[in-house]
C-alpha cells in the first residue's frame, strides 16, 4: 500500500516537494477512529515512546526512593536540547542513585540548542553524554537498576534486566510481541522495536486514560503525564515544538516527537491516542501533520499553524518564497472520522 501525500512544499505557485505518510487515531478500547495510509505497517517510534519506557522507573519505586519530582520525570521522557537546566537535572538524577556521567551509555552529543553548543565551544569544552538528548531517559534506566540492586553496567543491551522490563512494558501496552525479528538499535544505543502505528495509538490512548492498565501502571502513567505537563521545557527545550505544544494546550494534550518523522500523541478529554509517520523521515512534514491532528481534535482552539497548518519557506533574506502545507483533504478526513 502506498501512503498518500500528506504535506506539500511549494515554491512560488508550484509544488516543489511532497511528503507521504500515515496517521492512526485509536480509542482506549482499541477502536480505530481514523486511519490514513497504512497504519498496520510496523514503524520504529524511536523517542516518541519515551513516556512508556519510563513507566518502570515509577512502577519499580525508584522514582520515589530517589526523590524524583516533576522535573526528573519529565526529563526521563524527554528528547532535550542539552541546555544547562537539562544537564543539571540529568546530573541530579544520577547523583541521587550514587552514579555519574561516566555511567551513561548514550554517547556524547552536541546540544541541539545552538546557544548552548556555542557556549561549550567558546569555553573550549567538548559535549558529554549529559548533553545527549536522551540523557534523562538513560539516567532513569540507571536509577531503576540501582534501586533494584542490579548492576547498571550494560543497561542498554536487550538482555539486561532493565531493558527486558522496558520491552515487556512496550509489549504489554501495545499488545505486540516484541522479539529479535522486529528489533533494531536506537541512536542512543538502546533496543528499538518496530510497532504498527495503530498499536502505538492504542498504547497512548491507554496511557492517557489508564483503561486496560493495572492500577499501579495507570497511576505511573498519570504521574508521568502530569510531570510533562508541569515541566514542558524539560521535555524538549527552547524553540521546540513539543515544549510549545505542551505549554499551550496543557492537560488537553500529551505528545512526543520521535526520530525519522514520528509523533505519538494523546487527547485526554477524548480518550484518544494518535500516531503518525512521515515516510521520508522529515521532521518539517511530521510537525505540520501533527498540527493538523491537533487542529482536528482540539477544534475550539486556534491551530498551532493556522486553519490549514502551514509554515513559510523563507529565503536567505527572510522573505517568504513558499510554504509547507498539509493537504486539505487530510484535515477533512480526520474531522469526518
Amino acid at each position: 500500500m502506498t501512503n498518500p501525500v500528506l504535506v506539500e512544499v511549494t515554491r512560488g505557485p508550484a509544488v516543489e516537494s511532497r511528503h507521504r505518510g500515515a496517521i492512526a487515531v485509536v480509542d482506549a478500547a482499541g477502536v480505530r477512529r481514523a486511519a490514513i495510509g497504512d497504519v498496520d505497517a510496523p514503524i520504529f517510534p524511536r523517542s516518541a515512546v519515551k513516556a512508556l519506557q519510563a513507566l518502570p522507573l515509577v512502577e519499580s519505586g525508584a522514582a520515589d526512593r530517589y526523590g524524583f519530582g516533576n522535573a526528573e520525570l519529565a526529563l526521563a521522557c524527554a528528547s532535550h536540547n542539552g541546555e544547562p537546566r537539562h544537564v543539571e537535572v540529568a546530573t541530579r538524577m544520577l547523583a541521587a542513585a550514587g552514579r555519574g556521567e561516566a555511567d551513561l551509555a548514550c554517547g556524547p552529543q552536541w546540544p541541539l540548542h545552538r546557544e548552548s553548543a556555542n557556549d561549550l565551544i567558546c569555553a573550549g569544552k567538548e559535549p558529554t553524554a549529559l548533553h545527549n538528548n536522551c540523557s534523562g531517559k538513560h539516567a532513569g534506566f540507571i536509577a531503576t537498576a540501582c534501586h533494584l540492586g542490579i548492576d547498571p553496567a550494560g543497561y542498554v543491551g536487550p538482555d539486561h534486566p532493565v531493558q527486558r522490563e522496558v520491552t515487556a512494558v512496550l509489549a504489554a501496552t501495545t499488545g505486540v510481541d516484541l522479539g529479535p525479528d522486529v528489533r533494531g538499535v536506537d541512536g542512543c544505543s538502546i533496543p528499538a522495536y518496530a510497532i504498527p502505528l495503530e498499536r502505538l495509538a492504542h498504547a497512548f490512548a491507554r496511557f492517557i486514560t489508564g483503561e486496560g492498565l493495572s492500577p499501579e501502571r495507570a497511576r505511573a502513567a498519570a504521574r508521568l503525564r502530569a510531570a510533562c505537563t508541569a515541566e514542558p521545557f524539560l521535555v524538549a527545550g527552547t524553540g521546540r515544538y513539543c515544549t510549545d505544544a505542551l505549554t499551550r494546550f496543557g492537560d488537553r494534550l500529551f505528545l512526543k516527537v520521535g526520530g525519522e518523522g514520528v509523533f505519538c500523541a494523546a487527547f485526554p478529554e477524548l480518550g484518544l491516542g494518535a500516531t503518525l509517520k512521515c515516510d521520508d523521515g522529515q521532521t518539517r512534514a511530521a510537525t505540520a501533520i501533527m498540527s493538523a491532528v491537533i487542529a482536528s481534535y482540539i477544534p475550539d482552539e486556534t491551530p498551532m499553524q493556522g486553519p490549514i497548518p502551514t509554515t513559510p519557506v523563507l529565503n536567505r533574506n527572510g522573505h517568504k518564497v513558499g510554504e509547507i502545507r498539509v493537504v486539505s483533504d487530510i484535515i477533512e478526513n480526520l474531522r469526518d472520522r
